[in-house]
């Protein structure tokens, strides 16, 4: 087992790290929209959140030796399910033509007062 950490990313703000990787499988925690210098919420819509939250994931993506195009499944977290259709046209347009497996659900409260929070497995290639 190896634990992936990145200064690319927000800081962990518990005690766990920000993905796992056993054998080709990297389990990523949960990213906020937490701007990783400040470690604030940035963005006011669903939108502007989901975008820096697939932003930092994609950072902890990247110190485990992947890409978005390696991930295999995300669980999206949404404070407010009015909002899955703007999330959604954030997420297509991080992951495009790609399209992992996804479950998404409501949450009666994420940290720091997010609006949105995803967490995903992914693959790293064969070299």
């Amino acid at each position: 087992m190896k634990k992936i950490f990145t200064d690319s990313a927000s800081k962990a703000i518990g005690p766990y790290s920000h993905a796992m990787q056993s054998g080709n499988l990297v389990f990523c925690s949960g990213q906020t929209p937490l701007n990783p210098t400040t470690m604030l919420i940035e963005g006011d819509t669903v939108t502007e959140q989901t975008t820096l939250v697939l932003k930092n994931l994609e950072a902890v993506l990247f110190a485990a030796g992947c890409s978005r195009t390696n991930v295999l499944k995300t669980s999206v977290f949404l404070k407010n399910f009015a909002d899955f259709e703007k999330m959604n046209k954030a997420y297509e347009a991080f992951f495009g033509d790609h399209k992992p497996a996804r479950t998404t659900v409501e949450v009666s409260r994420l940290p720091r007062e997010a609006l949105v929070e995803i967490e995903c497995i992914a693959e790293v290639p064969k070299i």
